[in-house]
């Protein structure tokens, strides 16, 4: 390992603990990268934006979430799938310019003129940064009609070498094994929809993010995830996603 992959992970390791505030309250975490500064932005419940160095990207934009009139244009937006607390063609056209790159999944995509249909195992990269779709549905009987099997997306980006996943609406699922060198990673938890609190945090010890955010709660007792990853090495941080 060189001087800069050292200096990189001390700086994610130590990078701010403590959220900023943007407009509309807005909590923000910031961290470096080969990139350069990634400021991470949560406007609440499964909506998530990235300013990678200037270079903007919105996930699941939902107008309900946040005053996008107050927010950057996005060079990219993600869209994991097509319920509506995820998709919000409102929303989407709000932070959407010419040059704007929609990324959905298949069911998404009708409604989102000029989008990008990526599948499960499909990988795309945009301006610099590797896309990677991957699988998210449930598994618990009497939860799978909430998100059936090879429907939905989570979504890993790969920046130069930091990589970022975004579950999306998702249990514990067998796929998660194969996801490895995450710095940052976004795991929802809303049952019966998504993960209880403890199904994230067997999901984190699979994954062994370095940075977890819990996202997509309501009314959750999510300090029991960080209570339950205590001495794990990874570093549990609860932002205001109600």
């Amino acid at each position: 390992m060189n001087s800069r992959s050292i200096l990189l992970g001390i700086t994610i390791l130590f990078s701010m603990s403590f959220p900023e505030v943007f407009a509309d309250n807005i909590e923000i975490d910031t961290f470096d990268t080969a990139k350069g500064p990634l400021s991470v932005y949560f406007p609440g419940h499964g909506t998530l934006m990235f300013d990678v160095d200037g270079y903007i990207i919105h996930v699941d934009p939902v107008a309900s979430e946040a005053d996008y009139k107050n927010l950057p244009k996005a060079d990219l937006v993600l869209i994991t799938h097509e319920h509506f607390d995820h998709l919000d063609g409102r929303a989407v056209r709000a932070v959407s310019s010419a040059g704007t790159v929609i990324i959905a999944n298949s069911a998404s995509a009708p409604t989102l003129a000029g989008s990008i249909v990526m599948e499960n195992g499909d990988s795309r990269e945009v301006d610099g940064i590797v896309v990677y779709a991957v699988p998210a549905y449930n598994t618990t009987r009497g939860r799978t009609k909430y998100h059936p099997e090879g429907r939905d997306n989570g979504y890993i980006l790969d920046m130069d070498g930091f990589r970022v996943y975004i579950a999306g609406d998702t249990e514990n699922i067998p796929e998660m094994n194969a996801i490895k060198d995450i710095d940052i990673a976004f795991l929802p938890v809303n049952q019966p929809y998504t993960m209880t609190s403890e199904q994230a945090a067997a999901a984190a010890e699979i994954i062994k993010p370095k940075v977890l955010y819990p996202y997509h709660y309501w009314n959750t007792d999510v300090e029991r995830i960080e209570t339950a990853l205590s001495g794990r090495g990874i570093d549990v941080r609860i932002r205001s996603m109600e």
